[in-house]
C-alpha cells in the first residue's frame, strides 16, 4: 500500500488536547484563565457534538485544555456530567490523517465510535475509540485543518 502522507509508526504526533466536562462554560473559562492563566484560544458551538466548546492554550505548547459545556440535557456531555461529575472526559492524540490511523487501530481489534471521521473543532476531523478498548479512557483522534497543520 503506498500512500501520499507518512504516517508514523507511532501513530500520534502529539496530544492535542485534554477534554474537560463541565457544566458551565463560562464559568469553566474564566477559572482556566483567572486561576491556571491559560489563553482562550478558541471558542465555538459544535451542534452535532452537542456542546459549547473552549480550547484554552497551555502555554505555547501546542496543547489545549478542551472545555466542554452541554447544549442540551440530551447530549453526550450532559449525560457524562450526570454520570461522572464534571471533569476528566478524554485525551485527543494529534494524527496526520484520521482515517488511517483509525483502519490501523481496527486492524488491531480496537471499535471505533465512527464509521467515518466527523467534524471536530476548527474543522478538525475527528473519530473516537471506544473506551472499553483503551482501558477506560476515551481517546480522540484529531486530524487538524489544513491550515492548522
Amino acid at each position: 500500500m503506498t500512500a501520499s502522507f507518512d504516517v508514523p509508526a507511532h501513530l500520534f504526533t502529539a496530544i492535542d488536547h485534554v477534554g474537560m466536562a463541565v457544566p458551565d462554560l463560562d464559568e469553566a473559562i474564566a477559572f482556566y484563565r483567572d486561576i491556571f492563566g491559560m489563553t482562550l484560544a478558541h471558542e465555538e458551538v459544535n451542534e452535532e457534538q452537542g456542546v459549547r466548546e473552549a480550547m484554552m492554550a497551555v502555554g505555547d505548547s501546542g496543547s489545549c485544555v478542551q472545555l466542554l459545556a452541554p447544549l442540551t440535557e440530551e447530549s453526550t456531555i450532559a449525560k457524562y456530567i450526570g454520570r461522572s461529575g464534571p471533569g476528566c472526559q478524554q485525551v485527543a492524540y494529534r494524527v496526520t490523517d484520521v482515517e488511517q490511523v483509525s483502519s490501523i487501530l481496527r486492524e488491531r481489534g480496537l471499535r471505533l465510535l465512527y464509521d467515518a471521521p466527523k467534524r471536530g473543532t476548527s474543522d478538525s476531523r475527528i473519530n473516537f475509540v471506544h473506551p472499553k478498548d483503551a482501558g477506560g479512557v476515551l481517546v480522540e483522534l484529531v486530524e487538524p485543518a489544513a491550515a492548522q497543520h
